[in-house]
């Protein structure tokens, strides 16, 4: 009797055939390298022209490069005391690049490696793009809404901070809650949080979107209740203790709303209308618009997942300091991530509504949806954005002055020449734009501030007191400081002044 031969084993499947086409991996990998590396580049360009600040990127600077030194964050302050730097932000997270004081370079490896960090934060809004909408390039073009909204560009050449760093970390946090990875999402909160004490604000935002979308309601209520200690903790108890028992200093930003913590706080709660009206003013509400308009206003069909922006907008809107209600600096990047993953969900509600029909229509075909989407936050980029190439096209050329400041000028050359003039681990007085490159020591002053510096370096072309420019109060002082017996001009070119002090040994 014969025996059937087996039937033959189906063939399995290969790994890769079952995996998503590579394509698109590609497509994000590439952009996220393109955009690190320019965005290196202007970032370095804008050091080397001369026009980073003694505040910001010098304080940081000093802070890594005393760290590595054995004296963990301290820095000089703008007062000429020196302090841990936890005393004005509680951004801990300062202490991972101390390895960059080991280089000669350590101002553009913190550039650098900050356009790097922050460019990675495509890898998150291309993963939640796949989850929300389901079409790879849609997906696609949620990482460059990421990567080309204009207030993240800013707020990556505009000097080196910390916080800039959170941009990033906290949409790979929404990425990670959405997927449910809690260890994943541990990790990376800590590391948010560790860049600026609001941060915990968003991120208990982050765990109530958690708690009400069900993706975790018990770590979500947790994540809550552990960012707003942390706040709290960060607030009430490690500032004063680094600064001399004082809260924090940059209440006086609020001084619309009140004297000191306590009285804004009752101001907001007694006389709400009084912070209304702030944000109403022009200058806010065109903030508010230069946030929302590049995104088509998506985020708005997502409103709780944009809440998480809410706590920082908040901060920025009732400041009286200028910069925190512009896009043009670090106080949006808490901000960008919770808008453009809102974003994300909100194109996915709009298109899954099935009414009005027109709207419809309009987001069916995912290739024009993608097109238009990057296409609206690309043009407001260029009208809005710091790339200093279109500055001059038609219709949607800016004015703003900071586009020029990419370019190493023969004046840049000059304050290049002074700041060689001064020796190495001395103290120096100097004015913000020369601070800058100039604080890799244990004091660096920041002039007016001159105490026992005997060397002082000043820009009159760029009139710097502490960080605001004040021309005429800089050309008095600058004056009363050539009259002074005991200092000798060593250096003076375009402007550009170093002065020595000439100490005269006591008789005996």
């Amino acid at each position: 009797m014969s025996v059937a031969p087996p039937a033959p084993r189906a063939r399995p499947r290969v790994a890769w055939a079952r995996r998503r086409p590579r394509g698109p991996h590609a497509a994000v990998a590439a952009m996220v390298v393109v955009w690190a590396a320019l965005f290196s580049y202007l970032s370095v360009a804008r050091h080397r022209a001369f026009w980073t600040g003694r505040f910001d990127v010098g304080n940081m600077v000093q802070a890594v490069w005393s760290t590595a030194q054995g004296r963990p964050l301290e820095t000089t302050d703008i007062l000429g005391r020196q302090f841990t730097r936890l005393g004005a932000h509680v951004d801990p997270v300062l202490v991972l690049f101390t390895p960059f004081a080991w280089t000669p370079f350590l101002p553009e490896a913190l550039l650098v490696a900050q356009a790097v960090i922050v460019a990675t934060g495509a890898l998150p809004a291309f993963w939640l793009g796949r989850r929300w909408l389901g079409d790879d390039r849609l997906a696609v073009a949620a990482a460059a809404v990421y990567l080309l909204y204009p207030p993240l560009q800013w707020a990556t050449v505009t000097e080196f901070h910390p916080v800039t760093l959170a941009a990033p970390l906290l949409l790979f946090c929404i990425w990670a809650a959405e997927e449910r990875r809690y260890l994943t999402l541990t990790v990376l909160a800590v590391l948010a949080a560790l860049c600026k004490e609001e941060v915990g604000l968003a991120l208990a935002m982050l765990g109530l979107w958690m708690v009400v979308r069900g993706a975790g309601r018990r770590y979500g209520a947790f994540l809550a209740a552990a960012s707003l200690a942390w706040v709290a903790f960060a607030v009430l108890w490690v500032i004063p203790h680094y600064n001399a028992g004082e809260g924090s200093a940059f209440v006086g930003r609020y001084a619309s709303l009140g004297g000191d913590g306590g009285e804004v706080g009752r101001t907001l709660l007694t006389r709400p209308w009084e912070a209304v009206a702030l944000v109403l003013e022009y200058d806010r509400l065109s903030y508010l618009v230069a946030l929302l308009a590049p995104l088509l206003l998506l985020p708005l069909a997502a409103p709780l997942l944009a809440a998480g922006a809410l706590p920082e907008i908040a901060i920025n809107v009732l400041a009286d300091w200028f910069p925190q209600y512009s896009i043009e600096f670090q106080y949006v990047a808490v901000i960008v991530p919770f808008l453009v993953a809102a974003s994300i969900l909100g194109l996915s509600r709009l298109r899954r509504a099935g009414r009005p029909e027109l709207l419809v229509r309009a987001l069916e075909d995912p290739r024009r949806v993608a097109v238009a989407w990057v296409a609206v936050v690309a043009v407001s980029g260029l009208s809005m954005g710091p790339l200093p190439w279109w500055r001059d096209a038609p219709l949607i050329g800016s004015d703003n002055q900071r586009l020029d400041q990419y370019r190493v000028t023969d004046h840049s050359r000059v304050m290049a020449r002074a700041v060689a003039v001064i020796p190495d681990d001395v103290p120096v007085s100097a004015g913000n734009l020369l601070g800058a490159h100039l604080s890799e020591r244990e004091r660096i002053l920041t002039y007016p501030v001159i105490g026992e510096a005997d060397w002082v370096v000043v820009d009159a072309a760029r009139p710097y007191l502490g960080d605001r420019l004040l021309p005429t109060a800089h050309a008095i002082r600058l004056a009363a400081l050539r009259a002074r017996p005991d200092m000798r001009i060593v250096f003076e070119e375009d402007g550009v002044v170093v002065l020595h002090r000439e100490r005269v040994a006591a008789l005996r």
